[in-house]
């Protein structure tokens, strides 16, 4: 059985206030080929489809088409849970109508489904909370796909009606998983758990949160340990953290698949894949990484100069850049719109002033106006845009001062 893992599509999200729709579009073509090509028999999404919890109507419609084109009238199953930019009763809405064509929602730890055959004869054969068994056409073993969309202690322990909330997020997971996988998975099927959690190695390194990212780990209160996986389990699709990644083999492979594009800075320069996994009852699971190449690819560079910098944008037309701009003096206003207007995908400019001397004394002099509010503003857009402010901008600080008082 062949399995395809992808996660964090983070459909409708912008890079600053750039538009990425487009490459959007092009990913989901590329992973529904890339599903084409590898004859993929279950795809799962594991969580952070969209950015918000109110998506563009353009990120919705995105969404439906891209898994129904991916369940292929049925025929391939797709299991898509929330992550915790999703809202779960948005994701848990359109199951009923999906469900028919192969889509299975899980927006909520709670959700269970009914017995169904999809059009292209998929049989859901048990579903309680938390875990769904499917048959498949062609295959003899049942699919078992543990699911845990993100939820909090707090959430968690409400949704599955546990008392003792103070047991926390790890002792609440390691109770359920461990009944599910003693009732469903014994070595007669394939078994996998999909959730969009904060795993970790325990005594291991804390993998890294995207800069962008909303934490759902604080100071590793909320880290799920891979130790909690329970046997049986021959694979976990994991989503949240957005560089490809193997968290740990043991009990089982237990794989971030990262997002398809680059979404923050921090990300600039990565490669982005899915992740093509080939699982069969009572073995161990074969899997690798497939690379995307669709949208823009992020860069963060620095240069000496206006006139390097320049030139590089000149080159490199097609990326999203983050630009650090050293120079003796602070960039003019000239210099500025010389370096946008070399290239249309600056979403960060950076200016350094190298003579430390320089900065100080601007500082200086910025702290000898004392009470000159207005100045002080006007030396912090300088720093944060590289450029002076407007009328415009010193005008509608003004008002915003005026409603405070």
């Amino acid at each position: 059985m062949k399995i395809l893992h992808t996660s964090d599509w983070h459909l409708g999200k912008r890079l600053n206030e750039r538009e990425r729709i487009q490459e959007q579009v092009e990913v989901m073509d590329e992973i529904v080929r890339i599903t084409e090509e590898e004859n993929v028999d279950v795809v799962v999404v594991a969580g952070d489809l969209f950015d918000t919890f109110n998506p563009s109507v353009e990120a919705i419609e995105l969404l439906y088409r891209a898994l129904h084109r991916l369940a292929n009238g049925g025929k391939r199953l797709v299991v898509a849970i929330a992550g915790n930019h999703d809202s779960p009763d948005r994701v848990d809405s359109p199951d009923v109508l999906a469900r028919q064509h192969g889509i299975f929602f899980v927006g909520s730890p709670k959700v269970h489904f009914n017995s169904t055959v999809t059009d292209g004869g998929i049989e859901l054969s048990r579903s309680e909370k938390g875990i769904s068994e499917f048959r498949l056409p062609g295959y003899e073993y049942p699919l078992r796909v543990m699911h845990t969309p993100y939820a909090n202690s707090l959430r968690l322990c409400r949704f599955l009606g546990v008392e003792e909330q103070e047991e926390g997020l790890r002792a609440v997971l390691r109770e359920h998983w461990g009944v599910l996988a003693a009732k469903y998975c014994d070595n007669a099927g394939v078994n996998l758990l999909v959730t969009h959690l904060y795993v970790a190695r325990e005594g291991g390194d804390m993998p890294e949160e995207p800069e962008d990212e909303r934490p759902i780990n604080i100071g590793g209160a909320d880290a799920v340990y891979t130790s909690l996986i329970p046997d049986g389990i021959q694979y976990a699709a994991l989503g949240h953290l957005h560089r490809w990644q193997v968290v740990d083999t043991v009990p089982c492979p237990a794989v971030y698949s990262g997002s398809p594009l680059g979404y923050s800075f921090s990300e600039a320069e990565q490669n982005k894949y899915v992740t093509i996994v080939e699982a069969e009852p009572g073995q161990e699971v074969r899997f690798e990484k497939r690379r995307l190449t669709s949208g823009r690819p992020l860069v963060r560079v620095r240069f000496e100069g206006v006139e390097q910098a320049v030139a590089w944008l000149a080159g490199h037309p097609e990326a999203w850049v983050e630009l650090t701009v050293a120079t003796d003096t602070y960039l003019t206003a000239a210099e500025t719109k010389s370096i946008h207007e070399a290239h249309d995908g600056i979403v960060c400019l950076i200016p350094e002033v190298k003579e430390a001397s320089v900065s100080d004394e601007r500082v200086a002099s910025i702290h000898d106006l004392r009470s000159d509010v207005n100045a002080l503003f006007a030396e912090y857009f300088r720093r944060r845009k590289g450029q002076e402010p407007n009328d415009e901008i010193m005008a509608l600080f003004k008002e915003t001062l005026s409603i405070e008082n």
